[in-house]
């Protein structure tokens, strides 16, 4: 048996965690979800250790995702005596927007003032309850994918009868006020065992909002700028305290100041943290070296 087995679904993201594994001399194993099956009976885990590398924004990439599949695995590995680590139960979290929206709230943090709804009418009549300009979110996204930006109730009306809303997985879109962020800027929080990691700014085209082919919305997102970022205490220790309640080892929690009022409202939590793509610049250091130390520590305690 390995020490180690990493579920992941994208083929490229996790080069960099690979690496540093390898670097590190860790015995793991990386299973891709891809064309992968269990036994709910028997079948016994890979490692000791799993950490769940699934991206939520694959329930936008294909129609054959791996999400919920990925679930009822790590659920059935936990039950095993597997120590997973971003498992089934975080994952229903990562999974739902509305859900994070709900803890947000029960925690009591600032979020965008929402309305969650499962069908068109249901969404008209939050659109006017919330008022314009809004964002419509599908519940589960990931990536920037599956929001779209409305101006007026017209053009609501004729995305809707034209089939243009964004895609949803499960039925359920989050009908959200439009926040414009002072400075146009988003800080990411890392999170890894509970403890703030690092902070970066980010400031993404304006138009990333808008209805686009998935392609061209990452295109957008790829022209973002990331810099370093220091959030105060207390939105630090929000942010920690968000990942603990999600029962998240390592995540990302978005917030953004709101311009009208000053309120830092928070709006994601990120199972999925792939870290800044070129820390040495942004960071000085490699992200991916603490979480292989991480793991090795979980491995540690798991007689590995």
């Amino acid at each position: 048996m390995h020490q180690l087995a990493i579920v992941y679904d994208h083929p490229h993201w996790f080069q960099p965690l690979f690496a540093a594994l390898e670097r590190s001399g860790i015995d793991y194993v990386a299973v891709a979800t891809e064309g992968h099956g269990f036994d709910p009976i028997g079948g016994r885990p890979p490692a000791p250790v799993i950490f769940n590398r699934v991206a939520m924004s694959a329930a936008q990439r294909s129609r054959r995702h791996p999400v919920y599949y990925a679930m009822a695995l790590l659920d059935h590995w936990a039950g095993q005596g597997a120590l997973v680590l971003n498992g089934a139960d975080a994952m229903a979290y990562d999974a739902s927007k509305a859900r994070q929206l709900a803890l947000i709230n029960r925690l009591g943090l600032a979020a965008p003032a929402t309305r969650v709804v499962h069908d068109e009418a249901a969404l008209l009549r939050a659109a006017r309850a919330i008022g314009f300009p809004l964002v419509v979110k599908a519940d589960i996204g990931g990536a920037g994918s599956g929001v779209a930006r409305f101006d007026d109730a017209a053009a609501l009306a004729h995305a809707i009868a034209a089939g243009l809303l964004p895609a949803t997985v499960n039925g359920v879109w989050l009908c959200q006020a439009l926040v414009r962020p002072r400075g146009g800027v988003t800080t990411r929080v890392e999170i890894l065992g509970g403890r703030y990691l690092y902070g970066v700014d980010v400031t993404a085209a304006e138009d990333a909002l808008s209805l686009a082919t998935p392609d061209a919305r990452m295109e957008r997102l790829a022209r973002r700028r990331v810099v370093r970022a220091e959030p105060p205490p207390s939105l630090i220790a929000a942010a920690e305290m968000l990942a603990r309640e999600a029962g998240m080892e390592a995540c990302g929690i978005e917030y953004m100041i709101d311009d009208a009022c000053g309120t830092p409202r928070f709006h994601d939590i990120n199972g999925l943290s792939l870290f800044v793509a070129n820390p040495q610049d942004v960071l000085g250091w490699d992200p991916h070296d603490r979480l292989v130390e991480h793991l090795r520590h979980h491995i540690r305690r798991m007689g590995g």
